[in-house]
């Protein structure tokens, strides 16, 4: 069976760059077995952001696609953290936010891009925790979605 550092590598992905805290905060923090981490935002490998409203200038899809690649920037803070994903026990908790209006009810279909990735790389007992998945009407820098999440480690 395969670690999580080897199923990540399979998939061929670029991994966004650590992301930098935008205000005074710690993008992860480690109490006893476990890790938290701190709301990230839709990193793309040049270090810019997934930006937009879903169901108003992004599709359910692209929202789907942005809570992806926050995902791959938690697993680069977890990497450089813990220096190996292999260090991660399972997922407890996932908090999503989805940048949206008001009459916008796809909120789980679009943290599912997050999700489903975890579950990809941990396996779906390990990759798979509770959850909760919400609407906001802003996110920091327009950003399309935010997730903050708990390991356990």
């Amino acid at each position: 069976m395969s670690t999580p550092d080897e199923r990540l590598a399979q998939m061929k992905v670029t991994l966004p760059p650590v992301p930098k805290p935008l205000a005074k905060y710690r993008p992860a923090l480690r109490v006893g077995n476990e890790l938290y981490l701190a709301g990230h935002l839709p990193m793309l490998p040049d270090g810019t952001f997934t930006k937009g409203r879903v169901g108003g200038d992004l599709s359910v899809q692209q929202g789907y696609d942005a809570a992806k690649q926050v995902g791959l920037a938690i697993l680069t803070t977890v990497i450089n953290e813990l220096g190996s994903l292999s260090k991660v026990k399972r997922i407890i908790k996932t908090i999503g936010l989805v940048n949206c209006g008001a009459d916008f009810v796809d909120h789980p279909k679009v943290i599912n891009g997050f999700s489903e990735l975890m579950a990809e790389i941990f396996g779906d007992d390990a990759g798979v925790g509770t959850r909760s998945a919400f609407g906001a009407v802003s996110l920091p820098g327009n950003a399309a979605v935010e997730i903050e999440c708990v390991f356990e480690v």
